[in-house]
């Protein structure tokens, strides 16, 4: 089904042919029953501005083009309620400036676990700037209409555009290319936009990523989730654009591991692009932690996948995700040691003096880690990467070259292919954690990374069969043992820091003070061993809850 097909009754696209003014300016019919919204598919790349007008001229849009484009101007202007109900909601409403037109506009974006390009959208012509959403209430649901309507609605921010819009039309598919160049506004607050928009009109949403890989031959470019509307909140309420954890998934028992792979595989990617912005900007170290989190939920689902059909591809993108996630870990691990663990230690010990010099030193160090992480994030490598596993999930590249096996596994319930890895993870968890107390560092780091991979499964599969009493406390006791192994694990770390430290210049007080940090550390070994050996004993006497699943199949447990 193509977006067309979606699109509301009196809707209407830019440049299209809008309604009489004389049926505008009659007022909004009351509203009727919910109408369906536009489907947008829409891919946004963010480039440089200096390429730009070469990326205009790349060889795929020459290849491609239907027509010579055209320029216009846009302004735009956003509204919200005084308090933000619909930023919260994840709503926009904006009027836009086209020409002699006016057009009112509302998008949502869909759940979490969609496809990441996907939006609703209802559009409407209006008689001019002023935030009137009445000619578009009669297209909107309940919800929506309500919440318009609920509070008076002001200027939140402005975007001024130079577009430069294109058809293309390729084998299997026909979009939109839109090159945006301009500035976000928000009182005395500026933001530049530079990216480029590939919107589907008809065909494969593949053919969107095809595109942009094509394009990023010419120059550097990365996908982004964020949204002028999320960067002109941003913007309006001088805040950062805020480190995302992961979207919780909603899965359903009856669904085909070939969907729930692709399910998996879309909410870790929206997971991976929410957090870029916050990664690059860098003031919030929760973007950085998120990437990483990210990218190793990646790692895990890659490696599930690879038994079942290994490729090139896959390679690829396992060793870009590997390399990509080895950059942020000094970042993360100084993150850890001053944010955290420094000013705990300082408040415990008032008598030291020494922390602030100790926290310079420190401060050095983990900017030359970030250093380091933002130079690779601004590597050509990344949006190449990003692009390519957008790519191979819309396209199931897992399916390349699978043998009639696979392809049969790949249609059968989840759950067949679910409840044996889960087996096999909690399999290997006991066995690294046999005889606990007596465990090395070395040994318990080892368990510790078997525990994140049987969690990250868990967190893949276990909402198959969500709302069980026995899941949730598999969850819950597996999720103790995984956090209390991280602390001791983070604790460990610290004694590397001293020396790292150790070609510093520093005084006898920050001497001291760094003395007072392994002191801590070496404590907290001593205090968290007891909770240690609790959690695992806990986790050792639950029963995993797919033993149930089985037998309520009818199936042996695995």
């Amino acid at each position: 089904m193509t977006p067309s097909e979606f699109r509301s009754p009196g809707s209407t696209r830019e440049g299209a042919a809008p309604p009489s003014p004389e049926a505008s300016a009659a007022g909004a019919p009351a509203p009727q029953a919910d109408a369906p919204a536009a489907a947008e598919i829409e891919l946004k790349v963010l480039a440089d501005p200096a390429d730009l007008a070469r990326l205009m001229g790349a060889p795929p849009v020459l290849a491609h083009a239907r027509n010579k484009g055209r320029v216009r101007h846009l302004t735009s202007v956003y509204y919200d309620t005084e308090e933000g109900a619909l930023e919260r909601a994840g709503v926009v409403f904006r009027v836009r400036n086209v020409g002699r037109r006016f057009v009112a506009t509302v998008k949502r974006k869909l759940g979490a676990g969609g496809n990441p390009l996907l939006r609703e959208e209802w559009e409407a012509p209006t008689a001019g700037m002023a935030p009137d959403p009445s000619p578009l209430l009669p297209l909107l649901p309940a919800d929506l209409r309500v919440l318009l309507t609920d509070a008076p609605l002001r200027p939140a921010f402005t975007t001024t555009v130079r577009r430069h819009t294109q058809r293309l039309v390729l084998p299997d598919a026909a979009l939109e290319i839109a090159f945006d160049q301009g500035y976000i506004e928000a009182g005395e607050r500026k933001a530049p936009i530079s990216e480029i928009e590939l919107e589907l009109k008809q065909g494969r949403p593949s053919a969107l990523y095809e595109l942009a890989l094509g394009l990023a031959e010419t120059a550097p470019l990365r996908p982004s989730l964020a949204s002028k509307a999320e960067r002109g909140n941003a913007l309006a309420r001088d805040r950062l654009l805020p480190g995302r954890r992961a979207p919780r998934l909603a899965l359903s028992a009856a669904l085909s591991l070939d969907d729930a792979l692709s399910a998996i595989l879309r909410s870790i990617f929206t997971h991976l692009l929410a957090n870029q912005e916050a990664a690059e900007d860098g003031r919030d170290p929760e973007g950085v932690h998120q990437m990483r989190v990210a990218l190793r939920r990646l790692r895990a689902a890659l490696a599930q996948i690879r038994p079942l059909a290994a490729s090139p591809a896959l390679e690829a993108l396992r060793a870009d995700a590997r390399w990509l996630a080895s950059s942020f870990s000094a970042a993360r691990n100084w993150d850890v040691f001053l944010l955290d663990l420094l000013p705990a230690v300082q408040s415990a010990c008032p008598a030291l003096g020494g922390f602030p010099e100790l926290a310079e030193a420190l401060g050095e160090r983990r900017a030359a880690a970030y250093a380091a992480a933002h130079e690779a994030l601004a590597a050509a490598r990344v949006g190449r990467f990003e692009l390519a596993l957008g790519l191979w999930i819309e396209q199931r590249g897992w399916h390349a070259g699978a043998l009639s096996e696979t392809l049969e596994m790949l249609a059968a319930p989840a759950l067949a292919f679910a409840c044996p890895l889960l087996a096999r993870r909690h399999r290997k968890v006991m066995k690294a954690g046999r005889h606990f107390a007596r465990l090395t560092p070395e040994a318990r780091h080892l368990l510790r990374l078997a525990v994140k991979k049987l969690r990250y499964s868990g967190d893949f599969f276990l909402p198959l069969e969500p709302g069980g009493k026995s899941a949730r406390r598999y969850v819950r006791r597996l999720s103790r043992l995984q956090d209390l192994l991280g602390t001791y694990n983070d604790m460990m770390v610290t004694a590397e820091r001293p020396v790292e430290l150790a070609g510093c210049s520093l005084s006898p007080a920050a001497e001291a003070a760094l003395g007072a940090v392994v002191g801590w550390q070496a404590r907290g070994l001593l205090q968290i061993e007891a909770d240690l050996r609790t959690a695992w004993r806990d986790f050792h006497r639950t029963e995993p809850p797919w033993s149930a699943w089985l037998t309520a199949a009818g199936a042996p447990p695995a």
